[in-house]
């Protein structure tokens, strides 16, 4: 796959290319005397850390899940019936949906609902919303080689694929669904930090009344203000800290529920017969329908099992869901809802209340403990979605810091972090009663659902090509139970539940911005771009000079120049004698040999070379020692190769060297004429004053500033 993306970094714009070259790139150079029994181990390692990652949110969804329902003299049919629904969604969405299907429908080892969109762009040839004249040969041939793995009845597009190949609209409507899923994850990776440890430090009111809602709301700010400075360490560092504190939790909880259960309604289980369902509903009918709206959050955080799914892998995830959380889960609320049938008034407190009083303070440490964990599911899951929406160019350049050096998913961004941080303690201290927050947290995590579901749709019909009749059990089952929480959510809009479509209109806006800028952007270089004969055409004029010295000349696109090329000769009238037409390629893999880092070439023209610069994510941006030595070497083991013979060309390289070294980019703005629609002149003003804000395309790569030239051409729009 060819995108522009970031570096590890984020500091320039780059080729992803997933191809290994003459087969000496590996994925892995893991060994070992016991492979398999290795492997497991490592897993089971994997597993135990993702407690501490990925599952914060959900199995601390108990904090908060009956304090957001607004009982009214609850009975003990209601509460059998609201354990009975969320036993049902926790299975259904929990395992079924999310451990069984979606975690199988990765692209490249990535989850969430933006990875789903770039599987289906992939396989159906769209690279956007514009046109498909945007794809470039080398994205076409490398799905065209997927296609080839297939099996032969697969090979045929499917018809949905290829309308929406086809259709403008249908593109443009599966882009703003991607984006509204994006964005909606992202509102809950604020919310979810504020909803938990809020809800955690409640807690403390329960001995000491004096302690008002401000201390309560100033406490949980100072808790999350620690918890986003600590992310900076890395996604394995922080599991490592914090999947003791997950375990503890996961297990102490249970045991509290059992006790629960044995002490206060043995027979609880029998809640698990759908009965009670239709029961529940028959008996409360409007207002039970309103209730959904509260028990959602049972389900809260499930979205992470698959949207950090790049800082793990599916076994591991799989492995800790089902033996793990969903058991712990199924019991701490058997032993809420038992608690709660013999207190029915006491859900306004419906975690606290139902911990025994002999061990209320060690409960109290571990759930404050445990609710800054569940930040972490959704803070990581945010950094994983904005890194995936910077790799396509959805998203405007940030720094992106890959924190480990063995896997690809783990990454760390300074100011999304930050930027989550804000708005976290912001949520918390202007909306710090917990029932509007929680209104704004269902919408959130059901929207996400749905849009996931849709997506796993498009994925089973057009990628997995699974029968047309299982697809569309799978679609009425998951999308009718979804939308009934989703008719129930909205109920609770002007009650907070508007935050999250105003922090999703905000990033939706950006993005779109962003992304519409780059389209048009792109459209023009690849309408004017220059080609090997416009390029002998341009030199062959006897009024360009060749003026002695070295040149780097950076250039994104990979079948020709960019245009900035032909301004440039035009204008300047001149060229470097030795030119090197350079291009920088981010491998999906952790680090590039030395032997491997320069791929160079001859072009057919006299001093005009090309050469790749690859890297992989674990790599160091700046090049160790003087690289520009490192190319010419290169290159002149290119031409010994080629033609030992061709000493002349080999003295030109050296003498170029030693004369002078610059590097050349090119820095494009759009010149908006009175011609273009409001909606052009907007939009590309828009797309102008972030990319004038956004991290610098240069690339470092140690070359000093006096080297440096940027070369400024308007693209008219």
């Amino acid at each position: 796959m060819n995108n522009e993306t970031l570096s590890p970094t984020g500091q320039f714009p780059v080729t992803v290319d997933a191809t290994v070259f003459n087969n000496t790139i590996q994925l892995s150079t893991y060994s070992s005397s016991n492979p398999q029994g290795r492997k497991r181990w490592d897993t089971l390692l994997l597993a135990y850390k993702s407690l501490g990652v990925v599952f914060g949110g959900l199995v601390t969804s108990p904090l908060y899940v009956y304090p957001s329902m607004a009982l009214k003299s609850p009975t003990e049919d209601d509460y059998l019936g609201i354990y009975s629904i969320m036993f049902w969604t926790l299975t259904l969405i929990g395992v079924v949906k999310y451990a069984c299907i979606a975690l199988k429908a990765d692209d490249q080892g990535e989850g969430g609902t933006f990875a789903l969109y770039s599987l289906l762009c992939r396989h159906m040839n769209i690279g956007g919303i514009t046109s498909n004249s945007g794809m470039s040969p080398s994205n076409r041939s490398h799905n065209n080689n997927n296609n080839n793995n297939l099996d032969p009845s697969l090979k045929k597009p499917s018809r949905l694929g290829m309308f929406i190949e086809r259709s403008l609209i249908a593109r443009r409507v599966l882009f703003f669904i991607a984006i509204l899923g994006m964005c909606m994850l992202i509102g809950d990776g604020i919310l979810t930090p504020a909803i938990s440890v809020l809800s955690a430090m409640d807690g403390i009111r329960g001995p000491f009344p004096e302690f008002n809602k401000s201390l309560v709301e100033g406490l949980s700010a100072f808790v999350l203000v620690v918890l986003f400075l600590l992310q900076k360490f890395g996604t394995a560092r922080v599991s490592f800290i914090f999947s003791p504190i997950m375990g503890i939790w996961t297990l102490t909880t249970p045991l509290v529920g059992i006790y629960n259960i044995i002490r206060h309604y043995p027979s609880i289980f029998k809640a698990i017969s759908p009965h009670y369902i239709f029961m529940f509903f028959s008996t409360n009918g409007h207002q039970g329908w309103l209730l959904l709206n509260g028990m959602v959050l049972c389900i809260t955080g499930s979205e992470a099992l698959f949207a950090d799914l790049g800082h793990f892998n599916r076994p591991s995830i799989q492995i800790a869901f089902l033996s793990c959380i969903y058991p712990s889960l199924v019991l701490t609320y058997a032993g809420q809802t038992a608690y709660l049938i013999r207190n029915p008034n006491d859900h306004d407190d419906g975690f606290y209340k139902f911990i025994p009083a002999k061990i209320y303070w060690p409960m109290f440490v571990i759930a404050s403990l445990a609710a800054i964990v569940a930040s972490q599911s959704l803070i990581s899951a945010t950094f994983s979605v904005i890194k995936q929406s910077v790799v396509l160019d959805y998203f405007p350049r940030i720094k992106i810091v890959h924190t480990s050096s063995s896997n690809e998913g783990q990454v760390y961004s300074p100011e999304t972090n930050y930027t989550l941080m804000f708005l976290c303690v912001a949520v918390i201290l202007i909306f710090g009663d917990g029932k509007e927050i929680g209104n704004a947290f269902g919408v959130v995590v059901i929207l996400v659902m749905l849009i996931t579901t849709l997506l796993l749709t498009l994925v089973m019909i057009v990628i997995w090509r699974v029968h047309l009749i299982l697809v569309a059990l799978f679609a009425f089952f998951f999308l009718t139970m979804e939308g009934v929480y989703v008719s129930s959510v909205f109920t609770k809009i002007k009650e907070g539940g508007w935050i999250p479509f105003a922090i999703s209109l905000i990033l939706a806006f950006i993005m779109f911005g962003w992304f519409y800028g780059r389209q048009r952007k792109m459209e023009y270089e690849l309408t004017h771009k220059i080609d090997m004969d416009r390029l002998k055409v341009l030199l062959s004029d006897p009024g360009v000079q060749r003026v002695p010295g070295l040149c780097f000349f950076y250039t994104n696109i990979q079948d020709g120049f960019t245009p900035v090329l032909g301004h440039y000769i035009n204008n300047m009238r001149s060229i470097h004698k030795v030119t090197v037409f350079t291009t920088l390629r981010y491998l999906l893999v952790p680090k590039v040999s030395p032997n491997e880092r320069f791929v160079v070439k001859r072009l057919g023209l006299k001093g005009v070379y090309g050469c790749v610069i690859q890297y992989g994510y674990a790599d160091s941006l700046n090049l160790q020692g003087d690289f520009v030595s490192q190319i010419i070497l290169s290159l002149q083991n290119h031409i010994v190769h080629e033609n030992p013979l061709e000493e002349q060309e080999m003295m030109d390289l050296r003498e170029a060297q030693h004369a002078a070294v610059v590097h050349v980019r090119g820095k494009t703005r759009f010149y908006i004429s009175k011609n273009c629609t409001w909606f052009d002149r907007f939009m590309l003003a828009f797309y102008e004053f972030m990319h004038s804000n956004c991290r610098s395309g240069i690339p470092t790569l140690g070359v000093p500033l006096p080297q440096r030239i940027e070369l400024g051409m308007l693209y008219e729009a």
